[in-house]
């Protein structure tokens, strides 16, 4: 325990990556509901349609699919695949004792290729543009965890 502190400078560039990565996961959930509120439409279950604070003129096609807020759902579904794997092993990453220019390469590279897969996915890239990016993040957690299973079994 005594590297998960901030006089650990590996530790502190795994805070600032999983804090940038944790706004940037509940930001997307954010903005997946400022598009349906603003394109009134995209909603999902039966009981959206019922008249409340924010839908005063509930109807049938609110539950259409509307992609303006599917594309937000998607790239939350795919920030919720990807980065709770990051947070974990980061941590485990930290404890395994790495060196800061390591740490610096793997975390930030991630922190990159996650928000660069965002703008892919918001500007409608290509499937090859995204998969690109999601690549590099889901390399470099594969890194990271077999740079704990080295530290860990040799």
């Amino acid at each position: 325990m005594a590297e998960l502190n901030t006089g650990n400078p590996v530790f502190v560039t795994y805070m600032i990556a999983a804090a940038i990565m944790i706004l940037k996961v509940m930001g997307q959930g954010w903005m997946t509901v400022y598009r349906m509120m603003r394109s009134d439409s995209g909603l999902v279950s039966p009981e959206d349609i019922q008249v409340g604070l924010f839908n005063k003129n509930p109807r049938a096609e609110q539950l259409a699919l509307n992609d303006y807020v599917d594309r937000s759902r998607r790239m939350h579904r795919n920030d919720l695949e990807n980065i709770p794997a990051f947070l974990a092993c980061g941590l485990i990453f930290v404890a395994a004792g790495p060196s800061l220019l390591l740490a610096n390469i793997l975390m930030y590279t991630f922190v990159a290729a996650r928000l660069a897969h965002a703008v892919a996915y918001a500007t409608k890239q290509t499937h090859e543009v995204r998969a690109t990016f999601y690549t590099i993040g889901s390399v470099v957690v594969i890194v990271m965890a077999i740079y704990v299973l080295a530290v860990v079994l040799i």
